[in-house]
């Protein structure tokens, strides 16, 4: 039984038949105490007693309500609610994933649109690899994020922590590594960071792989882009690229550009070439992102080649939650009782 949707603060219930036949009961007191006739006055022997005889007493069905609602609160503590949840598949499971994410300056570049408003590259790049990243950390990957632009540093290590990643990309910006396009040192350090030197002793993972986003063409560093592509398939890690961003001359985003004014127009162009050679090297794919919501698509598509079978099912913890159900019995009976003796007091 899932009741999420009822708004009753429980996942399940642990004994659903106790519920079903605590409430058949209840059911069947309240119908005998319908039809049962009221109590007769022992001495009606003024006519103000007579009257309140032949009327409806509200304060007495008040308090019947209240102790068959405290009774069906009860009926479901004894069926054992519980809440669930659901964590991902253990660590050692899927793939080990490192994100290689372009901050280089022409990722200021404003040729992308994100909802219904013009960003960005590096906006839209870093939105669509956050929902990306958090997708595959909730399957049971580990995933990490490496930043470059003169030169590449790790922002988040490889984790199966998926708000982790949001948090680290969220305080990411373009220039933060400086101006210029140091492709090859990034690719580099992603392959050292998702294919370590030492293991640690712990075994294979199913897979390894490197997703690279850049808008240009490598332009400083000291690892060349064929170097670091020979590396990543010497280590066994397959690397994805992708190309972002339209052609031709684009309007750049600068710190003194806000409302529209000083904007400037460059010139940026994606080096396909050596991006197709680096996937080819690393048996992996070239994709081309030209607009925003082709971006989205390219990373749907490595996701779905990127998958592994999954072995074990998620994991589910319960834990039993009947305390808000008795202390809501608690307080309808405390409520009958107050109605009782207070408003409902019978007549001598």
């Amino acid at each position: 039984m899932s009741a999420p949707a009822f708004g009753l603060g429980f996942d399940a219930l642990l004994h659903p038949a106790w519920l079903a036949v605590a409430l058949g009961l209840l059911a069947l007191g309240l119908w005998r105490a319908a039809r049962r006739p009221p109590d007769a006055l022992p001495w009606p022997a003024w006519p103000e007693a007579a009257d309140a005889g032949a009327r409806p007493d509200r304060a007495r069905w008040l308090g019947r309500a209240a102790r068959a609602a405290a009774l069906a609160a009860l009926a479901v503590a004894i069926a054992g609610p519980v809440t669930e949840h659901r964590a991902p598949p253990p660590p050692g499971q899927g793939l080990d994933l490192v994100l290689v994410l372009d901050a280089s300056d022409s990722m200021r570049a404003l040729d992308a649109e994100l909802g219904g408003e013009w960003r960005t590259r590096f906006e839209l790049a870093r939105e669509v690899v956050a929902r990306f990243a958090r997708e595959r950390a909730a399957e049971g990957d580990r995933v990490g994020l490496v930043v470059f632009g003169e030169t590449a540093f790790t922002l988040c290590p490889l984790a199966s922590d998926g708000a982790l990643l949001e948090a680290a990309l969220s305080r990411s910006e373009p220039g933060m590594a400086g101006g210029a396009t140091a492709l090859g040192d990034a690719l580099a350090l992603a392959v050292k960071r998702v294919a370590p030197e030492a293991e640690g002793g712990r075994g294979p993972r199913a897979g390894r792989v490197v997703v690279l986003l850049t808008d240009g063409r490598s332009n400083t560093g000291t690892v060349p882009p064929d170097v670091a592509a020979g590396l990543a398939a010497a280590r066994g890690v397959r690397v994805h690229t992708v190309g972002i961003g339209a052609t031709g001359e684009v309007a750049m985003q600068t710190p003194e550009s806000a409302g529209g004014r000083g904007l400037r127009f460059e010139r940026h162009d994606l080096d396909e070439a050596t991006l197709v050679a680096i996937a080819g090297a690393a048996g992996g794919r070239f994709f081309a992102a030209r607009s925003s919501a082709a971006l989205a698509a390219v990373y749907a598509e490595i996701d779905a080649l990127e998958r592994v079978p999954r072995r074990p099912p998620p994991r589910v913890r319960r834990a039993p939650r009947p305390e808000p159900w008795l202390a809501i019995a608690g307080s309808l009976l405390a409520v009958e009782l107050l109605l009782a003796r207070g408003l409902a007091r019978r007549i001598p």
